[in-house]
């Protein structure tokens, strides 16, 4: 439907998984996208050349995204390379470590919450403030149903994905003049290669409980983002949109 056309999009994390999808559903949509990563140079070169190949654009950036100096160079890297543009921005990227909250330390708390929530803000404040002079744009962020539904080990992934929930609500309201849409999708479990094998007893318990009776995949985020990022979502934004297949509507009780 090229729903994105005319725009061009950075998506951090992009090197695989639900990154990978976004970038490959923007570009299918029109848009050109810079397809950021951290250390995964190799596989977000690939996301990157399936663009290509397929009669896209698409560049291949690298940034530590806890370093806020490379968020702002990011973001200067993206403009440069499309001629001055930079409509939507996708933050993706983080990470999501096992730690019983009884015994983690300050530094894997600091790990979790800079990688997922910090670079957040930090991303979003350079991509507006290109925006606000360009005459808007849109910023999605990947939140997660455990912002609202903790797991066990979680603890510092759970706090960090609600901030992220806040951070857009805060940040459309704050940058709503600016013509800027500021949005989260919460996805639920998203399947993965490997996944059923690792954590079989989790697969069999999702399933379950969820309506529609089976995993998410990445492409289900993907969607979702376009969505937010297409002129038929020019009136939400400081909205969370679930993609749980369901569960959340699930009686805990």
């Amino acid at each position: 439907m090229n729903l994105l056309d005319g725009q061009t999009a950075l998506v951090t994390g992009a090197g695989g998984g639900i990154g990978r999808a976004i970038a490959l559903r923007f570009a299918e949509q029109g848009a050109a996208v810079a397809v950021h990563c951290r250390t995964a140079v190799e596989p977000a070169g690939e996301v990157a050349a399936e663009i290509r190949e397929s009669g896209g654009h698409a560049v291949v950036l690298q940034a530590d995204l806890t370093d806020e100096v490379a968020c702002h160079r990011l973001v200067r890297e993206v403009t440069d390379w499309s001629g001055g543009r930079l409509t939507a921005l996708v933050n993706n990227a983080a990470v999501q470590p096992v730690q019983p909250l009884p015994g983690m330390t300050a530094a894997e708390w600091r790990t979790v919450v800079d990688t997922d929530l910090t670079s957040v803000f930090t991303c979003t404040q350079a991509a507006a403030a290109h925006m606000r002079a360009y005459g808007g744009g849109t910023v999605t962020h990947i939140a997660s149903i455990e912002a609202a539904h903790p797991a066990p080990g979680h603890a510092h992934y759970s706090a960090a994905k609600a901030a992220v929930v806040m951070h857009a609500r805060a940040a459309a309201l704050e940058y709503g003049p600016d013509g800027i849409r500021v949005n989260t999708v919460s996805p639920g479990l998203i399947d993965r290669e490997g996944l059923a094998d690792a954590w079989p007893d989790g697969v069999r318990r999702w399933l379950a409980a969820a309506p529609t009776g089976r995993l998410g995949r990445p492409e289900d985020v993907a969607d979702a983002c376009v969505f937010l990022a297409s002129s038929l979502a020019r009136w939400i934004t400081g909205h969370d949109l679930t993609v749980d297949g369901g569960v959340s509507a699930r009686p805990t009780w």
